[in-house]
């Protein structure tokens, strides 16, 4: 779900605002928010591109709606992340089982990203098997991409409904590749339908589907006690280190703060958590 125009200022002096959809920058009041996702095409006819989905918007009420659609009970739901100070942090409903943070994707991070690859290749780290991961191909579907990986490394907490098209993929795909799943993605009708009525919904008007976008979001969940970032833009998942079901949200918010001190000039940072309702 890319925020569509704009980001947050996180409170408490690094802060972000709540913003709503992805796929530009807003100001820091007044707020839409921002949309994402890379890999630029164009439309090859009046029919959508396969590889371009319209961005959604960031908002946990559009979120939400979005899951339910795809057969998700709403016993988990998202929630606004309102800043990092423990008092903001206080204010979202536990347990929290992933965090999506959107992000402006600048030259500082492209270089970080660069170097970060070539340092695990390097050194190596541990990822644990049961992590479910896949790559991106699909233009404006990273927000798409982080609600997979959110639900689908939570599955012992997650209730679907039946013939829940979501449960179907997470199914179908578990014992593909990364590459694999990604391909999947592109001919899955159910989730691109659910996708594109959703794009509709919300605060802002959906923007152009050829509308270049520079904001991208990831998601951040504890498997087997690592908290790990996956990023479909990424050859693999990054493990940030040890977390817990108690510590989890601050955990994930201490791998939040390390994006904001990267580019400490910018404001367009979002984060939205998946909370027991």
């Amino acid at each position: 779900l890319e925020r569509r125009g704009g980001a947050r200022e996180l409170s408490g002096g690094e802060g972000w605002e709540p913003g709503r959809r992805g796929g530009g920058a807003r100001a820091r009041e007044g707020a839409a928010s921002s949309f994402l996702c890379l890999f630029p095409s164009r439309r090859r006819s009046d029919e959508m591109d396969p590889h371009r989905w319209l961005p959604l918007e960031a908002n946990p009420d559009v979120t939400n709606q979005f899951l339910r659609q795809l057969g998700i009970h709403p016993s988990w739901q998202f929630v606004d992340v309102y800043g990092m100070d423990p008092e903001l942090l206080s204010m979202v409903p536990r347990p929290v089982c992933a965090v999506l943070l959107l992000f402006p994707v600048t030259e500082k991070y492209e270089t970080f990203r660069t170097e970060e690859e070539e340092r695990i290749k390097s050194q190596g780290q541990e990822v644990k098997p049961s992590v479910y991961f896949m790559k991106q191909t699909i233009s404006n579907a990273c927000g798409t991409i982080g609600l997979i990986h959110a639900i689908a490394n939570n599955r012992d907490k997650i209730n679907f409904e039946a013939q829940s098209s979501l449960k179907k993929f997470l199914d179908d795909s578990v014992s593909m590749s990364p590459e694999e799943r990604a391909k999947y993605l592109e001919t899955y009708e159910a989730i691109r339908v659910t996708h594109e009525s959703s794009a509709h919904e919300g605060q802002t008007e959906a923007p152009s589907i050829d509308e270049k976008v520079d904001l991208h979001f990831i998601a951040l969940v504890n498997v087997g006690g690592n908290l790990y970032e996956l990023d479909g833009r990424k050859p693999f998942p990054i493990n940030h280190g040890r977390s817990s079901d108690e510590t989890f949200l601050e955990d994930a918010i201490e791998v939040c703060k390390k994006f904001m001190e990267r580019d400490p000039d910018e404001l367009r940072f979002n984060a939205i958590a998946l909370s027991a309702a």
